[in-house]
């Protein structure tokens, strides 16, 4: 279930925090409860990406950007991801989650996000975002001017590029191998 208590708090608790550029870093607080443990009592892989949205939220509502997404009839959407795990958090551990843009390119928006106990990194996520509109994706640039920012995208860090650019090869959609295809409908 999502964490929908968890989102409110987050919303209200930061309701008053003082605005962020779009590239400045929003930092937050957290406990990983029982409900978001796995068989191995430790943090889910897939609770962990929810509670990645505790953070990116409350940074697009300090940026400016959720006024603009409900003036303009624009949502955001994940279009991509990438996790790399190295900690385990477990039961009760308090954990300290720190979100930034990254910067954007001519269709989405690069987050980085982070999960830290203590000066120990647990797990970071690469997070590919798309404004949309009723015409489609909206262009970061155009995003960014609504914001009052400048249009042009800070340089990508070389590991988030290189990401970029591997990620364009990827097929899509993906193949699927000939012991699977008798499984598929239709």
């Amino acid at each position: 279930m999502y964490p929908l208590f968890r989102f409110a708090k987050e919303m209200v608790k930061f309701r008053n925090a003082p605005p962020l550029a779009i590239t400045d870093a929003h930092v937050s607080t957290h406990i990983c409860w029982p409900w978001d443990l796995d068989p191995w009592i430790e943090l889910n892989n897939g609770r962990t990406l929810t509670l990645y949205d505790l953070g990116r939220i409350p940074m697009a509502q300090r940026s400016g950007l959720i006024p603009i997404l409900r003036d303009r009839k624009w949502g955001i959407t994940v279009a991509g991801s990438s996790v790399r795990y190295r900690r385990r958090i477990r039961a009760f551990d308090r954990f300290t989650m720190i979100s930034r843009v990254a910067g954007w390119d001519h269709r989405f928006i690069y987050m980085d996000q982070s999960m830290w106990r203590g000066a120990d990194c647990c797990n970071q996520v690469l997070i590919r975002s798309a404004v949309t509109g009723a015409g489609g994706i909206v262009p970061p640039p155009e995003v960014m001017a609504a914001l009052g920012a400048r249009p042009d995208s800070p340089p990508l860090p070389d590991w988030i590029a290189a990401w970029v650019e591997a990620d364009a090869l990827r097929p899509w959609p993906p193949q699927v191998p000939p012991d699977a295809k008798a499984h598929l409908p239709g």
